[in-house]
């Protein structure tokens, strides 16, 4: 958890999300955590960050729930706190959420702990206590890295060379995870193969981003109405099938039975 702990420490992980090349990431899974939403649901986010959905739902009146293992991303969380905010948070890590009783959430986000999970062990446990503390009914989201936009991105970026010559990427160019990478990389069928151990029913398998990340440079430059535009075309495809592979992250969302 150190090299983890160390890059959040120096990355601006609060001002992530509002870029407008990042800002869809955050508007499509917004839109769909609004779908589930009831008065009176509480929720819980694992891996909250600097409190980016936290705060949002409390904002909201959402009685929430938020759970960091960065003590500086806690620092910055704690600053947007409000008087009016229903908003607890707890320093604690994603595969052990003991201080927490089982049934106890309408809605569990897992929106970055499996970006950082390197061994099947550590992937299970954090899905395993994310399903554990929802109530019956209850809906997870859970968000992943996608390994062939990651690929692409190296290209574009010609950073494919170094982690080749180290290793790094198998011959199918699936991305070998290692802490000192921070992310790990997932295909879908993969992600598939480790929900069958659970008793759940998916939602939604939810492209967020497309390729937002990949055309920053170009996105950054639409006016307000393209912009509105461009929403509205991610919102037309962003599950379907033969497009949720473009996005750079991938949100699964499933009921706990």
């Amino acid at each position: 958890m150190n090299s983890i702990i160390e890059y959040y420490n120096h990355y601006d992980e609060d001002g992530r999300l509002t870029a407008k090349s990042h800002l869809p990431e955050y508007l499509v899974t917004m839109h769909y955590i609004e779908k589930y939403l009831f008065e009176g649901a509480k929720i819980l986010e694992i891996g909250a960050g600097t409190g980016r959905y936290s705060v949002a739902l409390a904002d909201k009146g959402y009685d929430v729930t938020a759970v960091e293992l960065v003590s500086h991303n806690i620092e910055l969380m704690k600053r947007k706190i409000k008087a009016q905010h229903k908003l607890t948070i707890y320093e604690g890590n994603a595969v052990e959420l003991s201080f927490i009783k089982d049934d106890t959430y309408d809605i569990v986000l897992l929106l970055g702990p499996m970006y950082h999970l390197f061994t099947d062990d550590d992937k299970y446990a954090a899905l395993s206590e994310a399903i554990r503390v929802a109530k019956t009914g209850g809906i997870i989201y859970a968000a992943y890295c996608n390994n062939e936009t990651t690929m692409y991105k190296m290209f574009y970026k010609k950073r494919i060379l170094d982690y080749l010559d180290r290793g790094l990427i198998r011959e199918d160019y699936h991305g070998i995870s290692t802490p000192n990478e921070i992310f790990t990389l997932y295909r879908k069928p993969e992600i598939d193969v480790m929900m069958q151990r659970y008793d759940v029913t998916r939602l939604h398998f939810v492209g967020v981003d497309m390729l937002s990340y990949l055309h920053s440079n170009r996105l950054n430059r639409l006016n307000k109405r393209e912009f509105e535009e461009y929403m509205k075309f991610l919102y037309c495809i962003c599950e379907r099938e033969d497009c949720v592979g473009m996005s750079i992250h991938m949100l699964d969302i499933f009921r706990k039975n």
